[in-house]
């Protein structure tokens, strides 16, 4: 029987967990377990799950082991717990494709498609200058762009501040035209008046949707900011199973759901949020602000999902100052980008390869991100 016998954990910048898994004959496995700003707690939380549960495991198990990871813990779920699977979750579908010499969506029930859209970020965490950054990624091929709605907001803000906001994504319509999609990020810092106020200031310009217009913890409000618009709702990132999505499932006000495939279980839960979501007539669009071995987990569940809509990516975002997506390919042409899509890796497994001497190097350097801290003008502390 072939077992999981080693693992080797990378943290690497700009702000990335790599995992390494390698099996009895020979076999290697990549995940990416982060929770962003949270590297070396979920390092440890790999480190307890790999040594208590599956070395010495048939890898191919995989089901079973996502059980036994997630039910072998009393205190389950969370960010933390749920990212460390999620990686480890990775490692083994891209073990379990390589012994069989197929992609993961072979095995996960084949192509619904053969290709995905991927939306590209323009502007910052205090979003400025879009409108230039915006034409030329529309120049680029894109299709499809997302920019945050607004930095920090009071709980009940001024006129001025909506004003600003809607100026920006009108900047951004006048310089694409109605052709390209616009997502709008609230980033979880608008309140629910001002995500109401907000929602409705921006509907004349038409965004493809407005994400996360209140924090998760206050899902239960999203009904009633959906009857106030007719623009798409999406969220999810910061939701971590399909425990978690029942509730905007049944409450009906959400079109787009973003479960990120490194915090979210992995491959083997989003499948199943995904088939969840289908069954409300709700999209896929997972979230994926980070690496490449996320990035590919994403388009296997993307390829096999009927309901996937769009992919986020990070390739140029304004958190990889130092090193990026490709980087760490050993053949960066696994992810080009034609005309604002990606087509389905091909190779076994997850289909990509990673420069291990890159990543090696890379691994030696100090890495300590963590997201800033932005408080009002009062000294209070706001959602970032």
């Amino acid at each position: 029987m072939t077992e999981i016998i080693d693992y080797e954990l990378y943290e690497v910048p700009p702000r990335w967990l790599f995992l390494r898994v390698e099996t009895s004959d020979g076999t290697v496995g990549w995940g990416e377990p982060i929770v962003e700003g949270r590297a070396k707690t979920v390092r440890g939380a790999v480190e307890e799950l790999l040594e208590n549960y599956l070395l010495g495991q048939d890898p191919h198990r995989i089901e079973d082991h996502w059980q036994t990871m997630y039910r072998g813990g009393f205190y389950r779920g969370g960010p933390i717990l749920m990212s460390a699977i999620a990686g480890i979750d990775q490692a083994l579908w891209d073990i379990k494709g390589k012994h069989f010499g197929a992609p993961i969506y072979e095995l996960l029930g084949g192509k619904a498609r053969n290709r995905i859209r991927v939306y590209q970020w323009i502007g910052g965490d205090r979003p400025s200058e879009v409108g230039d950054a915006a034409a030329e990624k529309v120049d680029r091929g894109f299709t499809a762009l997302k920019m945050n709605a607004t930095s920090e907001l009071r709980r009940v803000d001024n006129p001025a501040v909506i004003d600003n906001a809607v100026d920006r994504l009108r900047e951004v319509r006048e310089r694409v035209g109605p052709e390209i999609d616009i997502g709008v990020d609230f980033h979880g810092r608008v309140s629910k008046p001002m995500a109401k106020r907000l929602a409705k200031a921006m509907e004349p310009y038409d965004p493809m949707f407005i994400e996360e217009p209140v924090l998760p913890e206050h899902n239960d409000a999203l009904p009633d900011i959906a009857a106030h618009t007719t623009i798409p709702i999406a969220t999810g990132e910061r939701m971590y199973s399909r425990w978690d999505f029942k509730e905007v499932f049944e409450n009906g006000a959400v079109d787009v759901i973003q479960p990120d495939l490194s915090h979210a279980g992995g491959i083997t839960e989003v499948k199943k949020i995904a088939a969840m979501a289908e069954a409300y007539d709700v999209a896929l669009a997972p979230h994926c602000p980070l690496g490449p071995i996320a990035l590919a987990a994403c388009v296997h569940v993307d390829t096999i999902a009927p309901n996937a809509l769009i992919q986020e990516q990070s390739l140029n975002i304004h958190y990889n100052e130092t090193t990026d997506v490709l980087d760490y390919l050993a053949d960066p042409h696994v992810f080009e980008y034609d005309d604002g899509f990606i087509d389905a890796p091909d190779g076994p497994g997850l289909g990509i390869d990673i420069d291990e001497g890159y990543l090696a190097e890379q691994a030696e350097r100090t890495v300590n991100w963590h997201n800033p801290v932005w408080r009002r003008d009062d000294g209070s502390v706001t959602e970032w």
